[in-house]
Parts: structure tokens; sequence; C-alpha cells
């Protein structure tokens, strides 16, 4: 049998149907009133703490609740938030052990504080605060 007896068969044409997916329906968001327009007239201070170490986090978070209560606002909280992971991949050796790696990973912990109605000797206290180092604080007025 030669090359010339071996007859290669041409695929067929296909035709390609796309199928046609429905619309989502439209979905209406209704705004409500912020705390600034009117509605109750509270006023919310969130306070977003987060750090490497969660006891270091605890204790102050602790603190800044002691030091709310102590000034009679309204403390709701600390909602602890999900825990933010990075993960890091690196090769343990450049050259022989080419294909083996090390993983490292860095955890975020996260806590979520309101303070509801907070007079100014409770923020002054608040801002006066010393937490210790590696503790980031984010303060929001709502």
């Amino acid at each position: 049998m030669t090359t010339r007896d071996i007859k290669v068969k041409k695929p067929k044409a296909v035709k390609a149907t796309v199928a046609k997916t429905p619309k989502p329906p439209k979905i209406s968001v209704k705004k409500e009133k912020s705390n600034k327009e009117g509605g109750d007239g509270k006023v919310v201070l969130r306070i977003r703490v987060r750090a490497y170490e969660s006891k270091i986090l605890d204790s102050s978070v602790k603190q800044i609740m002691d030091t709310a209560a102590r000034h009679d606002a309204s403390v709701v909280g600390p909602v602890p938030l999900p825990t933010e992971i990075k993960k890091y991949t690196v090769n343990r050796s450049p050259f022989i052990y080419k294909n083996t790696r090390e993983q490292f990973e860095i955890r975020v912990h996260k806590r979520l504080i309101d303070i509801i109605n907070p007079n100014t000797k409770t923020i002054e206290a608040l801002t006066n605060l010393s937490l210790p180092s590696g503790v980031d604080i984010d303060v929001k007025m709502l």
C-alpha cells in the first residue's frame, strides 16, 4: 500500500448555533435615607481594626470598647470580619532541588466596632488612645 492509495476524508463543515440566554430580570434598589439626611439623626463612628496577631488585636479592641463605655457611648461589636490570608510560594533551592517549593502565609485578622452617637469627649479619648504597634485602625464617620 502506497501513500497514493490512502484516502483522507475531509471533515464536514459544522454549523455552530449559539443558544440565546434569557436576560436577567431588572432589580430595583430603594435607597434609604442616610444618617446625614435626617432619618433618626444617629451618627455612627465605624472603626475597623486590623492586626497580624489575634491576641494583640483582641486586647486593643477591648481597650477601645472600655474607653467608649467609660464615656457613656453605646457600642456595637466587636464583629469579627473574615481573616485575610495571603499565601506565597517560593523555590527552596535555585539549582539542584529546583522542583521543591516552600509555602508561607500571612494572616490579617480584622474586627469592626460601631460607636453610636459619640460625644466630643468620646472622640477625643479615642484619638488619645495608645495602642500597641502592629495594629492598624481605620475610622469613618457615617
